[in-house]
């Protein structure tokens, strides 16, 4: 998936680290909830990336601990990064909501069930901007948060309130 890796990469094009390190960062900046990117995905994601020349590893030790394989960007990877973002920036967007399946189906249901369905819906948006607007208001004062990070936060609650007011027009509609 190419998605996955303009993520790993991108990132290993800032700075060396294990795919641990790598794992932490996408978990901290919340990516996972925005990409299509696991822990195991990652894992795996950088086994593939270096048997392609992407990138390459070095073992380190830091103190007691075990060793641990430490990733960099190799020029052959900085050459595909580069490609990624070209090539993902021309192609079409494509917003794939998994709730729309339920919004198509709706009048399949029972007019009890749609206000359910709508009901839980509408609370689940309701709760991903409850922790978009916390998350934002935890990092906006942070010097380690890039400029893009929080303009990916921003966009996803422009979103949510879209989808939020859309759905309060269907509920309407009704």
């Amino acid at each position: 998936m190419a998605a996955i890796d303009l993520i790993v990469l991108g990132i290993l094009k800032k700075e060396s680290l294990s795919a641990y390190d790598i794992q932490k960062l996408v978990e901290y900046r919340n990516l996972s909830k925005w990409v299509k990117i696991s822990t195991p995905s990652i894992y795996k994601k950088v086994i593939q990336l270096e048997e392609k020349g992407f990138i390459k590893s070095s073992r380190v030790k830091e103190g007691k601990m075990p060793d641990k394989a430490v990733y960099s960007l190799t020029e052959d990877g900085n050459k595909e990064f580069e490609k990624l973002m070209l090539e993902i920036s021309t192609k079409p967007i494509h917003f794939f909501l998994d709730f729309n399946a339920v919004i198509v189906n709706l009048p399949s249901l029972s007019p009890e069930k749609q206000k359910q369905c709508l009901g839980d819906i509408e609370c689940n948006i309701k709760t991903l901007k409850t922790y978009l607007e916390e998350n934002m208001a935890m990092k906006e004062n942070d010097s380690g948060i890039p400029e893009t990070g929080m303009a990916v936060l921003k966009q996803q609650l422009i979103l949510a309130n879209a989808i939020e007011t859309w759905i309060a027009s269907l509920k309407q509609s009704e």
